[in-house]
């Protein structure tokens, strides 16, 4: 390889730490690392070193779904993280690259298609409907994120996962242990090992099925041996824990809707912008703190000038992205016109949110259901009174207390 002369001092490498925000505050550090430039160095509260950070729309898409920067070194490199324990399991399809990554997707890809999301989309009004019935029984006030925001996203990735209806509050304990950063590597390894052990129990029992659902399409490809059931737990707990981030994305929609009437009126009143409102929210609100997995540069890469030397650690950040006003005229506008709107809310290239048909369909039904059912529905309590996550690495409110 030819060696790349880059002139110039290589940015300062900014400490980001991990800030408990609340409602849909963006990151002020962020902003700032925005606007030091396109490309810059962080050091994250733990691990080991510093990374580059990404945050312009267009690199962010080039470096998620370019070759050059891959996945699976990062198991063996103590990078700078927001996690205080990193637990990866090596095979997870996180830390895969093509071709095993797209071996281990292509094997639940029938799940994840319109036809395979709207299987589940008439239980899954049923089921919404149900829950809201029961919190018009009841009567306000109430806690929309206990009430409804947490067992709809729960009861629906089980209903795609194939978990039977009594196992599924032991799936969000679990989740809620391996997301949250506040009890330790222990207590989340131990979820973790927990949660794999089920799923290796199930899908190991389905290794013949024809049935649609996630575990059964992962027991079929292990016994056609397309797959090993060790990679087809850790799939499995990925795509388990990632459904309830839903959770957390419909909590920070709804504060933003009802801390700003106007939009919750507009959606009222206009039922056909909603896919196109929502594909907007989803672009605005900040659904993570800092930054997710990173990349590991497999050769020397310059990206705007700067030189990314093999080896180097790299991120990117979805949030800056879609804020990139390149891309986004007036960004910090919610715009329910917005056309296009590219954001890459659910992540781009080979490594794109599996569930984004999934979450959008959840979010439709949501929005659907308690702006129609409920006209009434607003905040019990002031805005600055909702509690928002501690110590979480996804972002929402903790309790979203409603009244109608």
């Amino acid at each position: 390889m030819t060696e790349k002369t880059i002139t110039g001092p290589l940015p300062p490498v900014r400490h980001w730490p991990a800030l408990d925000l609340k409602g849909v505050d963006f990151d002020p550090v962020l902003t700032e690392l925005m606007r030091e430039g396109p490309i810059t160095r962080i050091q994250l509260p733990n691990g080991v070193g510093w990374a580059w950070l990404v945050t312009r729309h267009d690199d962010v898409r080039m470096v998620t779904n370019d070759p050059r920067f891959g996945r699976e070194a990062v198991m063996d490199q103590p990078v700078t993280r927001l996690a205080p324990h990193f637990i990866p399991a090596r095979g997870a399809v996180g830390f895969l690259d093509p071709p095993d990554h797209t071996r281990l997707r292509r094997s639940v890809a029938a799940a994840f298609t319109a036809r395979g999301v709207e299987r589940v989309r008439v239980r899954a009004r049923r089921t919404l409907d149900e829950m809201v019935d029961e919190l018009l029984r009841i009567g306000p006030p109430a806690d929309l994120t206990e009430a409804i925001l947490i067992p709809f996203p729960i009861a629906v990735i089980c209903e795609l996962m194939g978990v039977p209806a009594d196992d599924r509050q032991g799936m969000h304990t679990w989740t809620q242990l391996i997301l949250s950063s506040s009890h330790g590597a222990e207590v989340s390894e131990k979820a973790k090992d927990e949660m794999g052990a089920y799923f290796r129990k199930l899908i190991d029992a389905r290794s013949g099925s024809r049935d649609e659902d996630v575990t059964s399409l992962l027991g079929a490809a292990v016994g056609r041996d397309e797959i090993d059931l060790e990679e087809a737990v850790g799939l499995a707990v990925l795509l388990q824990i990632g459904g309830e981030a839903v959770t957390n994305n419909s909590g920070q929609m709804f504060y933003l809707l009802m801390t700003r009437p106007a939009l919750a009126d507009r959606l009222r009143s206009d039922p056909e912008i909603r896919p196109q409102a929502i594909d907007e929210l989803l672009r605005y609100i900040p659904h993570r703190n800092t930054v997710g997995l990173s990349r590991i540069a497999r050769q020397d890469v310059e990206i705007r000038g700067v030189l990314i030397r093999a080896g180097d650690p790299v991120y990117v950040s979805y949030l800056a992205a879609n804020r990139d006003p390149e891309v986004f005229p007036d960004p910090e506008h919610i715009d329910f016109e917005r056309s296009p709107n590219p954001h890459v809310a659910f992540g781009f290239g080979p490594h794109y949110c599996p569930g984004g048909m999934l979450a959008r369909l959840e979010s439709e039904l949501l929005v659907d259901a308690l702006l129609e059912r409920m006209p009434g529905l607003r905040l019990a309590v002031p805005p600055s009174q909702v509690p928002f996550r501690k110590g979480a690495l996804i972002r929402g409110p903790e309790a979203l207390p409603v009244t109608w």
